[in-house]
């Protein structure tokens, strides 16, 4: 039985007045689909090897991370007329880091709210835009330092992701042409999975086990990359 005939059936079993199918199929075509509210950071700050990214997480988890990373010449410490290089994925984060990005944002109104500390000759950190985006409505704000800690909480969480992929990268890279390298890096990335510098791991999960198999590297670097593997099974 086809859906059409199963639809009179319940229609007259119900007593209900008849619709055409073809004009509920057009209703439900008609009805608008809402898109996930999404939370953006974007960062910028001059000198940096990553000086400017954007990241970008949907309620759904899915996510897009663009950025510029600067060319840096080996042993060459001046990044200012570097050349670039344009870095753009997607990505998807846990349903509990998802959940704390929007319990933050909406406990700052969706960023109706004054971000910035209004205190006097702080250092330089990076210029931080916050912006909700969604059915309920948009906002954003714009800082450089803040006092408030949920504005805090949710910056660590979305810099903690970006660690997680610009370290990714340079994993990637050292794998193709500094082996000798990935031993630092992965030193590196453990302590800062230790401190809560480094999040979703699973977002590098290819990366990790590419090297926890790879019998051509380091037995240290393979021990470390299965054990952050085996701590956060999400990753896997």
């Amino acid at each position: 039985m086809g859906w059409r005939t199963r639809f009179v059936a319940v229609s007259l079993f119900l007593g209900l007045p008849m619709a055409s199918p073809c004009t509920i199929a057009q209703q439900l075509d008609a009805a608008p689909v809402l898109t996930p509210s999404r939370v953006s950071l974007q960062f910028d700050r001059p000198g940096l090897i990553v000086p400017r990214f954007t990241l970008v997480i949907a309620e759904d988890g899915n996510g897009t991370y663009e950025a510029e990373q600067v060319l840096q010449p080996q042993g060459a410490r001046d990044v200012s007329t570097a050349s670039s290089q344009h870095i753009e994925r997607k990505l998807t984060v846990t349903p509990a880091t998802t959940a704390k990005i929007f319990v933050l944002a909406r406990s700052l109104d969706r960023f109706h709210t004054e971000c910035a500390s209004r205190a006097k000759n702080i250092a330089n950190t990076g210029t931080k835009t916050f912006r909700f985006e969604g059915p309920e409505g948009d906002g954003g704000c714009v800082f450089n330092f803040s006092e408030n800690k949920n504005v805090v909480a949710l910056t660590d969480v979305y810099q903690g992701i970006a660690s997680t992929l610009d370290m990714g990268r340079k994993l990637d890279f050292d794998h193709r042409f500094d082996r000798l390298g990935l031993d630092a890096d992965m030193a590196a990335l453990t302590e800062d999975v230790a401190q809560g510098r480094s999040l979703e791991l699973g977002t590098i999960a290819r990366t990790l086990h590419s090297l926890a198999i790879d019998p051509d590297v380091l037995e240290r670097v393979r021990l470390r990359a299965n054990a952050l593997l085996e701590r956060f099974p999400a990753a896997n």
